[in-house]
């Protein structure tokens, strides 16, 4: 059995999730990324996508996020997202309204390094439309 860690993920409104984990796998801004117990020290930053999260009973759970920073130890990781909601709860409404308002910042960007960023932000956005329901 794999051994088990503390787990917190947080946006601005809640505390989502607290628990201990066997797994998670995070979409960090490098890749996707797993984090199991004992995984060395690691600060990253986190791109939209889908949080995987394996609980120590075995209940796997899915969070999307939208971008944070992961705070990640041997013995915990933390999630501090800018917003986040189980993927349950989210709906294609509202990612076509992020998606619009990513093209439109994309749209006014002048700089190559900006034009980039904003590029990915709405490439990010796109590749979430599998779990909206």
């Amino acid at each position: 059995m794999a051994e088990s860690f503390n787990f917190e993920l947080v946006s601005p409104e809640q505390l989502l999730l607290s628990a201990k984990v066997t797994e998670i796998v995070l979409p960090g801004s490098e890749g996707e990324m797993t984090v199991m117990a004992n995984h060395s020290p690691v600060m990253t930053t986190i791109r939209p996508g889908v949080v995987t999260v394996k609980q120590e009973g075995g209940e796997t759970q899915k969070f999307v996020v939208f971008g944070g920073f992961a705070d990640i130890l041997p013995t915990s990781c933390t999630l501090l997202a800018e917003s986040a909601l189980p993927v349950a709860e989210f709906r294609k409404d509202a990612l076509a309204k992020r998606i619009e308002l990513a093209k439109a910042d994309l749209e006014i960007v002048h700089s190559d390094e900006g034009k980039t960023r904003a590029a990915q932000l709405v490439s990010d956005l796109e590749s979430l439309a599998s779990v909206a329901a």
